[in-house]
C-alpha cells in the first residue's frame, strides 16, 4: 500500500453525527411515553370524576333526582339511541343541529376571514367599519336568539343565523390581525418583484395569515353549536336543543346531560378533524417533539 493512501476505515463519523439519529430516537420515545402518560391521566381523571358521581348520587349526598347520575344518563342514551326521542330518531336530531351548525360555520367563516383581510388590508375600510364591528362585537350575541327566531321563525334559517354571528366575529379578529402580522419584507420583496396588491394579498397575505385563521376555527365550530343549540332550545321542530327543552320541561336531567354529552362527541370529533387537517396543511412546520 502506498504511503499516500488513506484507508476508508480511518474516516470515521464525527461524534455529533454519530449521535444525531441516537438523539432523535431518545426525543421520539419520550414523546410517545409522555402521550400515553397523558392519556393515562386524562383516563383516570375521567373514571375518577364519574365514579364519585355515582357514589355521591346513590349515597345521595348529591340529590339525584337534580344531579342524575352517569348510569342513568348512560340508560338515557342508550334509550334514544334504540327506540328514537319523542321527535324521532336520535341520528336524525344529531343531523338536523350538525347540519345548522356547519352550515352557519362556513358562513361565518368565510365571511369572518374576507372581512378580516379586507379591513387588515385597506387601512381605509377598517378606520371607517372599525368603531362599528367593535359596537357590534360588545353586544351579547346570545340575545340575538329570539330575534332571529322572530325574523326567520321556527326553521333552520334561524339557527343559522344564531351560528353566523357567533362565529364571525372570531373569525374575523384573527384574520384580521394575522393580515396586519404579516411580514413588511415580504410584502416589500413582492411588490419590487412586480406584484399588484391582489397577487399580494393571494399569495402573501393570506398563506401568512392561515395558521391565525386555523386557530380561530378550532373554538369557532363550538360557537356554531352553541348557536344551534339556543336557536333550537328558543324554538324549534327537531335538533338537540329542542331535546334539551323538552327534558327539562320534564326535570329529566338524565335527557339534559344526554344531550350535553352528545353534543360533546360531535365537538371532539369536529377537532380531531380541524387538527388532521391542520397537521396535513403545516407540515412544514416542526412539532413540539422535534423541538
Amino acid at each position: 500500500m502506498s504511503p499516500d493512501v488513506i484507508p476508508e476505515a480511518v474516516v470515521a463519523p464525527t461524534g455529533g453525527e454519530a449521535a444525531k439519529p441516537g438523539r432523535a430516537h431518545s426525543r421520539a420515545r419520550a414523546a410517545r411515553r409522555r402521550r400515553m402518560i397523558v392519556a393515562a391521566a386524562r383516563t383516570v381523571l375521567l373514571v375518577a370524576v364519574l365514579g364519585l358521581w355515582e357514589v355521591f348520587a346513590r349515597a345521595e349526598i348529591i340529590d339525584p333526582f337534580n344531579f342524575s347520575m352517569p348510569s342513568k344518563i348512560w340508560d338515557q342514551i342508550y334509550t334514544w339511541t334504540a327506540h328514537g326521542t319523542a321527535l324521532g330518531s336520535l341520528g336524525e336530531q344529531i343531523w338536523f343541529t350538525l347540519h345548522e351548525a356547519l352550515l352557519g360555520w362556513v358562513i361565518g367563516v368565510v365571511s369572518g376571514v374576507v372581512f378580516g383581510i379586507a379591513l387588515g388590508r385597506i387601512t381605509f375600510l377598517a378606520d371607517v367599519l372599525g368603531p362599528y364591528i367593535k359596537v357590534l362585537n360588545s353586544i351579547p350575541r346570545i340575545v340575538l336568539a329570539p330575534i332571529f327566531v322572530i325574523w326567520f321563525g321556527l326553521g333552520p334559517a334561524s339557527k343559522v343565523a344564531s351560528a353566523v354571528v357567533l362565529v364571525f366575529f372570531p373569525v374575523f379578529f384573527n384574520a384580521f390581525q394575522g393580515a396586519r402580522e404579516v411580514d413588511r419584507n415580504l410584502v416589500a420583496n413582492a411588490r419590487i418583484l412586480g406584484a399588484s396588491d391582489r397577487r399580494v394579498t393571494l399569495q402573501v397575505v393570506i398563506p401568512s395569515a392561515t395558521s391565525w385563521i386555523f386557530t380561530s376555527l378550532h373554538v369557532s365550530f363550538g360557537f356554531a353549536l352553541i348557536g344551534a343549540i339556543v336557536g333550537e332550545y328558543i324554538g324549534a321542530t327537531k335538533g338537540i336543543g329542542l331535546l334539551v327543552a323538552q327534558s327539562q320541561g320534564t326535570f329529566n336531567a338524565a335527557g339534559v346531560y344526554a344531550a350535553m354529552v352528545i353534543l360533546a362527541v360531535v365537538a371532539l370529533l369536529a377537532e380531531g378533524l380541524l387538527t388532521f387537517a391542520e397537521r396535513r396543511i403545516f407540515r412544514w412546520k416542526p412539532s413540539d417533539s422535534e423541538s
